[in-house]
């Protein structure tokens, strides 16, 4: 039986699994990513992963007690992921484009190679509760907070007063609106990328950051400037596409 993801990496292959349980256990996380890219949590079933796997409902349950289970460590695979190799990628450079250009590249080469794995977690985005979503949302907090430190690293460095933590005082561009438009821009790649139409990831991240850079190195069009509060309100998740349940898009 062919494997869900052959032809991009499994999570069995990046968990870097070498006793048998690992590897099945692993596995099976590929298949039920299959399942709810194609499915969405509410629509898939135990039933469903049964058939798509070939193994048997008991043993399914020998590996994952419940169908909220595989759907945590899903996610928290393909977070902790991306955080991880961003850290290691971000050691490689001082510089604040090329830091910059790194979270692009890194975002984009998962989403590239993982894009069931990116529709499971933009689409399933709000449905774990209790400690399984604390647990993840103190993940993406840590993605949110190392995007800002990378604007705000190119603001300082290249006094860029059109970006910075107080810029929409200024009215200006504010961190938080360049990063979550940034956000805005590498979330959707699951939507729309296609192998045989768009460039390779490498490209794809290169046009992405001259984008960002450009538009928050480019001159203001307008004089426009904000009348809403400043007062700090509560750190923001990071930005997700909008999500549609129940199938491919």
């Amino acid at each position: 039986m062919a494997s869900p993801t052959a032809g991009s990496e499994s999570i069995a292959t990046s968990c870097g699994s070498d006793t048998r349980y690992d590897r099945r256990f692993a596995e099976i996380l590929d298949y039920a990513t299959e399942v709810f890219a194609e499915k969405g949590y509410e629509g898939a079933s135990m039933r469903d992963l049964s058939r798509l796997s070939g193994m048997s409902l008991a043993g399914l349950y020998y590996y994952f007690d419940s169908k909220e289970k595989l759907l945590y460590l899903i996610q928290k695979h393909t977070f902790s992921t991306i955080v991880e190799r961003l850290r290691e990628r971000l050691a490689e450079s001082d510089d604040p484009e090329e830091r910059i250009r790194i979270f692009v590249h890194n975002h984009v080469d998962y989403a590239v190679a993982k894009q069931k794995a990116m529709t499971v977690l933009s689409h399933e985005d709000d449905v774990l509760k209790d400690a399984y979503g604390v647990e993840l949302s103190a993940i993406k907090r840590q993605y949110y907070k190392i995007c800002v430190e990378l604007v705000d690293g190119l603001a300082k460095a290249e006094k860029l007063y059109r970006v910075g933590p107080k810029a929409s005082e200024r009215g200006e561009i504010a961190t938080r609106t360049a990063v979550m438009g940034l956000f805005g821009m590498i979330n959707w790649l699951y939507t729309w990328y296609r192998p045989n139409v768009d460039p390779d990831a490498a490209t794809l991240a290169r046009e992405i950051s001259d984008i960002f850079l450009q538009g928050v190195r480019g001159e203001r069009t307008s004089n426009w400037r904000s009348t809403q509060p400043t007062a700090k309100s509560a750190e923001p998740e990071v930005a997700e596409a909008p999500r549609k349940r129940g199938g491919k898009k």
